[in-house]
């Protein structure tokens, strides 16, 4: 069998939690990271980086770049060393703004280490071991199969994994101001536990999230986006969260979440109004001091996709 030399992988970006969909709803984004491999015959080193777009100078170019890690953890998995490798990549996703870039890394570096290897791991294969290695499933999932996607523990522990529809007149509307939130800051700041009555409203909101996703019923999505598990205890950690809600649902908009860990906020709009929303978005942000892009996005329904 002739294993390919080259492999250039697409990754979306992802938003998650969708307001009560906390660690387990994500949904793939349309805009994307570029990760090339390209097997070498001889290296000075085990890996050659180079990185181009958005924020690339930020980006590490050496054994600990999470791409490589995830292409060796691949190899690693199959007892196999990996191979000497060049690894090209090019940036479209902002770093560290709660858009899964990490998610993109994790999943690009094992997919191009498959295709590489001769693709002897099945898609839950690679799934599993992508949560393994971002903790949660929200942001690997819809990465690498697309769309808005519900992730659950079988009883046999194994990844339960199920499409969520979403319809086609709602649009994600981000909003991607210039500062970042870590998301270990932003998990130190949730509580250890949580009362029986934000449980259940949390479940029955989520529930109701799904039938409006799948619906747009305008008054089940202003009421379903409601959360209690996170958003309360991190809004007061992003600038100017207040005034971008408050605008966003002033233009139209069905409600605003925090988009993963934040600090980018995510609204949910009528496609028809989308550019409107993310246009007072943007100016209630800009009204705080702070610098920030905003623009109506679509919903990425095919996740990663390869080249060989």
């Amino acid at each position: 069998m002739t294993l390919p030399d080259h492999a250039i992988v697409s990754v979306p970006a992802t938003t998650t939690n969708i307001g009560p969909g906390f660690d387990c709803l994500g949904a793939a984004l349309s805009l994307r990271n570029h990760f090339t491999f390209t097997r070498l015959d001889q290296s000075i080193e085990p890996v050659q980086i180079s990185v181009s777009g958005l924020e690339a100078a930020r980006v590490k170019t050496n054994e600990t770049n999470l791409a490589y890690q995830a292409f060796a953890k691949l190899f690693q998995h199959l007892k196999q060393s990996p191979p000497l490798i060049k690894l090209e990549i090019r940036l479209g996703v902002p770093l560290a703004r709660g858009l899964g870039s990490s998610a993109t890394a994790i999943v690009g570096g094992l997919v191009g280490a498959n295709v590489l290897a001769g693709s002897p791991l099945s898609e839950a294969e690679l799934v599993a071991i992508a949560v393994d290695m971002e903790g949660h499933p929200d942001n690997v999932v819809p990465a690498m199969l697309g769309g808005c996607r519900l992730a659950a523990t079988d009883l046999n522990g194994e990844w339960a994994i199920a499409p969520v529809p979403w319809h086609s007149e709602i649009v994600p509307v981000v909003a991607i101001p210039d500062f970042e939130l870590s998301t270990a800051e932003a998990r130190r700041v949730l509580p250890a536990a949580y009362s029986r009555p934000d449980a259940v409203f949390n479940m029955g909101h989520l529930g109701l999230l799904l039938r409006g996703l799948d619906t747009a019923h305008s008054d089940w999505l202003r009421a379903a986006l409601q959360d209690r598990i996170h958003q309360p205890y991190r809004r007061s950690l992003i600038l100017g969260f207040d005034a971008v809600e408050a605008a966003a649902v002033a233009a139209g908009a069905y409600g605003l979440v925090i988009s993963g860990a934040g600090p980018t906020l995510l609204a949910l709009a009528h496609a028809d109004i989308a550019p409107l929303v993310a246009e007072a978005m943007k100016a209630a942000w800009e009204d705080q001091g702070i610098s920030v892009q905003a623009q109506a996005l679509h919903l990425d329904p095919t996740g990663v996709s390869v080249q060989v």
